[in-house]
This record gives structure tokens, sequence and C-alpha cells, in this order.
């Protein structure tokens, strides 16, 4: 089986259902997390879009557990808890996402400040590509300031995810081959 199968191909337990589905579930997590009407900063700063470190981790090292569909509800979902227009982060996340399919082979070879540097292109991509739709649907360019602290505060966010999104894929490969 290739990395390009298909999700639910010999999908024989529930085991190995949760282990596949572990990706997104964890992004969507990350989403909640981030959208929690908790503020430590008393709303000085945005909230980071942490999802979009799930999406880059699984969109560069699996990209079967992290297809182009999980991303749009990945983004959709975010959106809705965000409160934004429908679409804005489905396509920044999708928009990082291709980047990240196109420059796999580059990314996957980088390491310590290399990933942190392709990472935030990712985010600066996502980002720039939720302003631009933003402006054309408030028919305005809207705020730049509040989306530059978000992209800060994600990138500098990322090396703090980097880790537990590492140990989460070593037990999805344990859990699917103890299954497989």
């Amino acid at each position: 089986m290739t990395e390009r199968t298909p999700l639910f191909v010999n999908m024989t337990s529930p085991v190995q259902l949760f282990g596949t589905l572990t990706p997104v579930l964890v992004a969507l997590l990350l989403v909640i997390i981030a959208n929690l009407p908790i503020s430590f900063t008393g709303g000085l700063l945005p909230a980071p879009a942490l999802a979009l470190a799930a999406i880059y981790f699984w969109a560069l090292n699996r990209p079967r557990l992290m297809p182009p569909f999980a991303v749009l509800v990945i983004g959709f979902a975010e959106d809705l808890l965000s409160g934004g227009p429908p679409g804005l982060w489905a396509t920044g996340f999708l928009a990082a996402y291709i980047l990240i399919d196109r420059q796999r082979k580059t990314f996957i070879e980088l390491t310590g400040v290399g990933t942190l540097i392709a990472f935030t292109g990712a985010m600066l991509l996502a980002g720039g590509a939720a302003y631009l739709l933003a402006s054309a649907i408030y028919l305005r360019f809207v705020p730049l300031p509040p989306l530059l602290l978000e992209t800060i505060l994600t990138v500098l966010l990322y090396p703090l995810l980097d880790r537990p999104l590492h140990w989460a894929d070593r037990s999805i490969t344990r859990l699917l081959h103890s299954t497989g």
C-alpha cells in the first residue's frame, strides 16, 4: 500500500480506524483548544492557528492520513469555532497543504531551524490566503496586525507541538503495526 492509497482501504478493525483517524482528531482537538474562550493574555493576542501544526506535520510525514478533504474539514471547524466567515481558514489551510505537498521532498529533509522556516512559510501562505479571502469578502483590506500576531504566535508555538505530534505518530505506527 502506497502513501497515496485511499484512507479506508483494508480497514479491518476499530483500532485501525482509530489509528487512521488520529491525525485528523488531533488537529480538530487543536482547533478546539485554540478557540477556547480562555485567554492567557487578556485578549491582547489573537488565538494561534494550532491546527496548522498538525496539518503540516502529517501532510509532510504521512500524507495518506491527512488528505485534502480532512484539511478542508479542519479548516471549516476553525472557521466555525473562531467566528470567521466559512471557508476562510479552510482556504488558508488548503493553500498551506498544497505547498507542503509540492515541497515534501525538500521539507522532509529539513531539521532544526530549517523545519521552523518551512513551517513559517506554510503559515505565511495560509495567513496570506485567509487575508486575501477576508479582504474580498468584506470588500476592503482587513487590518493586518492581528494576522501578523497570529502568525508569529503560531510559529513560536510550533516547536512545543512538534514533540507531542512525533509521539502521536509513533503511537499510531505501533497501533497500526500491532493490528495489521
